[in-house]
């Protein structure tokens, strides 16, 4: 029985033809080749039969992305029809049957051209969701040189004799159909790979849309009239319809997200313990940079949208860059803004830090945030960061060499630091210099002369230099004078003298004496350290006031005595009281200051 039919089918074969099987679309494209290639075809009639060809490969595009899945998992590759035909083409060689032979084989090499096209398709449809437009292209052009190839093989051999052949029977007849379908194929494969060029933005622009689930608004807008009509106008610009929707759609998302950040970062800063007393001033700082960063991310989505849902790699390496550079920058201003908050909460809780130390503890750190900056700029650059820390590695002893003094600096300030030999504000004396500390920095400590000028010294020189420190002292700015009496006054009047300043001094309210009180500044550094409290902290009550020596012209009194206050000002205001004081005394006592003088004796006038 099987024997019967297999004879049945080969009777069938040899006298009717085997003919191929074309879809919809591959009969409608053959037609309008066929009918472009006829003789007697006008200028206006090809202009029509290609705007019909355009509008069916638009009609078949919008097709396949809408059913991508499903065209790929049922691809048709022709397997039973090529094999079949294969059976009947050794059967008729076997006969001698040439016509038969041709007539079939044309439909086998004509199988394995759809089958090459489907394949070519199906690797492209899989391949646009390639990460970029550019990788998705580079495909497109292996694939169509691949199909190319495949084609070419199957054109080797030339049947255009056998249309030539007359009369015709019915078997020459259908040999040479299959023939003229066969070559007007190809025809069609060069179509179909032209369109895939043309359409290749429009099929990558549709597969992003596709993933969003938007492919059947965005065919059916596509498909109006009025958009149809607009497009072209636009799209030598690169735009279209969809585009421009999809940018407005796009700018209304992320100007919403964008209220969505402010609200719910003021509500995470908030919620944080560590940040609640900052979050106010740490939400004004970065208002700004975020608000430029949703710009920046608003401009890269609206190219990101023009170039079809495709990233360039130079236009993603720069706003990478970019993203890299704000994201340090808000980095920086919540640190610093931390930073300017504690100084101030220092300042007012006269804590014990110092703020010189809370300052370059905030240089330190802003200079890591801003090289962990430069090395991300660096990285989206597309540096290799590797080689750039290795040469740092290679290269760090000669730039430590060449770079002795700043290092020398640098632990010059942690030296000054961490010895508490002054602080910002005070009062000094380095090399001749004297003035008020303004800042010190990670390599100089910059100095407020009293002539108002500005001395920056390094902070090397401090660790190999004297330094006097007016200002580390709580109580006793010394007053120390010489008060010169003329020789001819008389004992009694100097000591009464001597004892009304003593007394004067030590009920003075401006004068230190040892019934002065005071309190001290930190009595831990006194636990720590075996010296003495008033010397470690600065004070001084000494109270001297003696007849000194018999100078050349004077006998001279010895007032040594220390202020109350340690400011200049007052220092001088109390001074000056004293010493108007002092001048009274030596009235009330019958004493007069001396001055330098001379006397001449001649000696014969003596005897």
């Amino acid at each position: 029985m099987k024997i019967f039919l297999f004879l049945i089918l080969v009777l069938s074969s040899l006298s009717f033809g085997a003919e191929v099987k074309f879809t919809p679309f591959i009969n409608a494209q053959m037609r309008i080749i066929e009918r472009m290639n006829e003789d007697n075809v006008t200028k206006e009639v090809i202009q029509n039969l290609l705007k019909e060809q355009d509008t069916l490969y638009n009609q078949a595009l919008n097709d396949l992305m809408t059913n991508k899945v499903r065209y790929i998992n049922n691809i048709e590759l022709y397997e039973s029809e090529i094999f079949s035909l294969q059976k009947i083409i050794s059967i008729n060689k076997r006969a001698g049957n040439k016509y038969a032979v041709i007539r079939d084989e044309v439909v086998v090499k004509s199988y394995e051209l759809l089958r090459s096209q489907n394949k070519m398709i199906k690797a492209l449809l899989l391949g646009l969701d390639s990460e970029t437009k550019e990788e998705y292209e580079n495909l497109l052009n292996s694939l169509s040189s691949k199909n190319q190839l495949e084609v070419a093989k199957l054109y080797k051999h030339d049947y255009k004799d056998i249309l030539l052949i007359e009369p015709e029977s019915k078997l020459l007849k259908a040999t040479k159909k299959n023939i003229r379908d066969f070559y007007t194929l190809r025809e069609v494969n060069i179509d179909l790979i032209s369109y895939m060029y043309k359409f290749s933005s429009k099929m990558y622009r549709l597969n992003k849309y596709s993933k969003y689930h938007l492919i059947s608004f965005v065919i059916f807008v596509d498909s109006s009239p009025i958009v149809q009509a607009i497009n072209p106008i636009i799209e030598p610009y690169g735009l279209n319809i969809i585009k421009l929707i999809s940018i407005f759609f796009l700018i209304l998302i992320i100007s919403f997200f964008r209220k969505i950040v402010y609200v719910w970062l003021e509500q995470y800063l908030f919620k944080i313990d560590f940040f609640k007393e900052y979050a106010i001033d740490i939400s004004a700082k970065i208002h700004k940079p975020i608000d430029i960063v949703i710009l920046i991310i608003n401009i890269n989505m609206v190219i990101y949208v023009y170039n079809d849902f495709s990233s360039n790699e130079i236009v993603s390496r720069a706003f990478n860059i970019v993203y890299g550079f704000y994201f340090t920058l808000i980095v920086y201003k919540i640190i610093n803004t931390i930073a300017s908050i504690k100084l101030n909460k220092v300042e007012e809780d006269r804590s014990n830090i110092k703020n010189d130390l809370v300052n370059v503890g905030i240089k330190i750190v802003n200079f890591v945030i801003i090289m962990i900056g430069i090395l991300i700029v660096l990285f989206f650059a597309g540096v290799n960061l590797t080689a750039v820390l290795s040469g740092l590695g290679i290269g760090g002893f000669a730039v430590a060499f060449a770079a002795k003094d700043t290092i020398s600096n640098f632990f010059g300030t942690l030296s000054i630091l961490f010895s508490d030999v002054f602080s910002q504000g005070d009062w000094i004396e380095i090399d001749g210099h004297q003035g008020v500390v303004v800042e010190i920095g990670l390599r100089v400590t910059t100095i407020r002369t009293f002539d108002n000028a500005l001395i920056a010294i390094p902070n090397g020189t401090f660790a190999s230099k004297d330094v006097k420190n007016w200002d580390k002292r709580i109580l006793g700015r010394r007053i120390k004078m010489h008060i010169g009496v003329k020789y001819d006054s008389k004992s009694e009047d100097i000591k009464n003298a001597i004892a009304e300043i003593r007394v004067m001094l030590d009920k003075h309210d401006g004068i230190a004496t040892k019934a002065t009180k005071y309190t001290h500044h930190n009595e831990r550094h006194h636990m720590a350290k075996l010296v003495s409290k008033d010397d470690l902290q600065g004070v001084k009550k000494n109270l001297l006031v003696y007849l000194d020596e018999f100078s050349d012209s004077s006998i001279n009194i010895l007032v040594y005595c220390f202020t109350k206050s340690v400011l200049w000002a007052e220092w001088l205001e109390t001074k000056e009281d004293v010493m108007h004081k002092i001048m009274e005394i030596l009235e009330r006592n019958n004493l007069e200051f001396a001055f330098p003088s001379l006397s001449i004796y001649n000696e014969s006038m003596l005897k």
